[in-house]
């Protein structure tokens, strides 16, 4: 009888304790209009555990237009700016958070950029002045970048409250925006974020007015840490 219960006492505590299933959130960004809008960060505050570490990412130039143009990042991460194109560019910014120039070159950088202050970078490029990107760096252990259906995701979240933050280049003063705190209970939550933006404003691929870069810049440079 001993050498049963010594048995079967694994087995009660794995059927009363189980395995928690991730949890994961999915969100729709609409703008004014309930329209989907494309390039919008939403960051989440709360339980960090599973969260990924800062790491690498990449941000390449292709056809004189960033790509992404829009790439968020945890604050530490290191991300390199490879030139697909058949011309040389200068990648640089001037923003509080990064400042930052990499000198006309083809192909990849040796050396990638630290983004190591959260904020956000607007980045530019010295021979096009229509490119124009943006990094948005948080330390916030959760984000995503709205794709062209506007839709986000979120993997693997513990279960919890989550502060959100909400931010767009299209926004007037291009300051992020606090959202509608999220609770993350069980296994799948659906969300809907708006901003009062409208999707149309979204700045222009090549072919915009020279003074992109610059009108971008002016718009952020106020723009501090989040």
């Amino acid at each position: 009888m001993t050498k049963r219960l010594i048995l079967a006492a694994p087995l009660y505590l794995i059927g009363a304790l189980g395995i928690a299933e991730a949890a994961s959130l999915q969100g729709d960004v609409v703008d004014a209009k309930g329209a989907p809008l494309a390039n919008a960060v939403v960051t989440l505050q709360g339980p960090a555990t599973g969260a990924a570490a800062p790491g690498k990412a990449v941000m390449d130039q292709q056809e004189m237009r960033f790509v992404p143009s829009v790439l968020a990042v945890r604050t530490g991460t290191a991300v390199t700016f490879p030139n697909r194109d058949d011309i040389r560019h200068q990648v640089y910014s001037f923003s509080p958070a990064k400042r930052f120039e990499l000198r006309l070159y083809q192909g990849t950088p040796s050396a990638p950029v630290v983004f190591d202050k959260p904020g956000l970078v607007v980045l530019g490029c010295n021979i096009h002045d229509w490119m124009v990107g943006y990094v948005y760096v948080t330390d916030d252990p959760w984000f995503a970048v709205s794709d062209a259906q506007g839709k986000v995701s979120f993997d693997n979240l513990p279960t919890g409250d989550y502060r959100v933050t909400l931010w767009h280049s299209a926004l007037p003063d291009m300051q992020p925006q606090q959202g509608e705190a999220v609770k993350v209970e069980g296994s799948a939550a659906q969300r809907r974020f708006a901003l009062p933006v409208e999707a149309s404003a979204e700045a222009e691929p090549p072919g915009a007015p020279p003074s992109a870069f610059g009108d971008a810049f002016k718009k952020a440079v106020e723009h501090g840490s989040h």
